[in-house]
């Protein structure tokens, strides 16, 4: 298992130093990766008046601060960015990094804040198929083949973007969304990763045993034909920086399949955007397995 550290891209995360800061900490303890959220709003009546940062502008102040540590974003809403724009910024942290980036992606939230406020569609079917197709862009896009694309909802004449990722094929990519809907997680399984998100644990809060490994069973049985092919089950929450008590906390997801440990502040809480407690979760170290 690996453990990441999880931060929003607002309060004082919207400083790229900050940033850098908790990047360089999150090495020097041990953790292996640091995701940032993609949100430009998030909920206005909650959020109103904080200062966001774009995410990829921090993670390139991390990736600077750093040489070993997996960066990227949980996660992305592909379905209110430009492909063409997006492959580029992906491509050259990919480059700065020296190939660390992990790409995730969803739909992204709330909805009608993040999209609806800006003029875009708010159908979460259309926004399915525009990170479907954009996804399937994305793909091509980092391979530095010529691109030529009519699709529902993008058009792409003779387009070659280079260079071309690092990482070949391409980076790794992680699809979240929210657990029991199956449709995110059978996208998830085409792809290199499942972020499920769990409607009985909000942010911060553990999932229970028995929904992952309902999950990890569905997510497996839709890729039969890739079983050969590496596959993340990424979960998260606030643990205890005591180890007898994270290991009987994480030690039955470790069992029922998740490979990563993603560490986060309960949503809930006042700490959640304030550098120092971080930093203190940070000091102490991940969970020894």
């Amino acid at each position: 298992m690996r453990f990441s550290i999880n931060i929003p891209n607002f309060g004082d995360f919207a400083d790229a130093r900050a940033v850098a800061t908790v990047a360089a900490a999150a090495e020097q303890a041990g953790w292996d990766g640091l995701f940032v959220w993609d949100h430009v709003v998030h909920d206005k009546v909650q959020r109103r008046g904080q200062a966001f940062g774009d995410p990829w502008m921090l993670l390139t102040a991390a990736a600077l601060a750093t040489s070993r540590i997996k960066l990227g974003t949980l996660v992305t809403p592909v379905a209110r960015r430009r492909p063409e724009q997006l492959a580029r910024q992906v491509a050259t942290l990919d480059a700065l990094s020296g190939g660390r980036v992990i790409f995730a992606a969803g739909l992204g939230g709330p909805i009608e804040d993040e999209y609806g406020s800006f003029g875009g569609p708010t159908d979460p079917v259309v926004l399915a198929e525009r990170l479907d197709e954009g996804l399937d862009l994305l793909e091509r896009y980092w391979s530095g083949d010529p691109v030529n694309h009519h699709g529902k909802h993008y058009e792409v004449r003779d387009v070659t973007l280079l260079p071309a990722t690092v990482q070949r094929p391409r980076p790794p990519v992680w699809v979240a969304g929210f657990w029991p809907n199956r449709p995110p997680m059978r996208r998830a399984a085409r792809w290199d990763g499942a972020v499920p998100l769990f409607n009985s644990a909000r942010h911060g809060q553990v999932p229970q045993v028995e929904e992952v490994l309902d999950l990890v069973a569905y997510v497996r049985r839709h890729r039969e034909d890739r079983h050969e092919v590496p596959f993340e089950f990424v979960l998260g929450g606030a643990s205890p920086a005591d180890s007898a008590r994270a290991h009987d906390l994480i030690g039955p997801l470790l069992d029922a399949g998740a490979t990563w440990w993603d560490e986060r502040q309960l949503q809930s809480s006042d700490e959640l955007d304030r550098l120092e407690p971080v930093l203190r979760r940070i000091e102490q170290g991940p969970p020894v397995f």
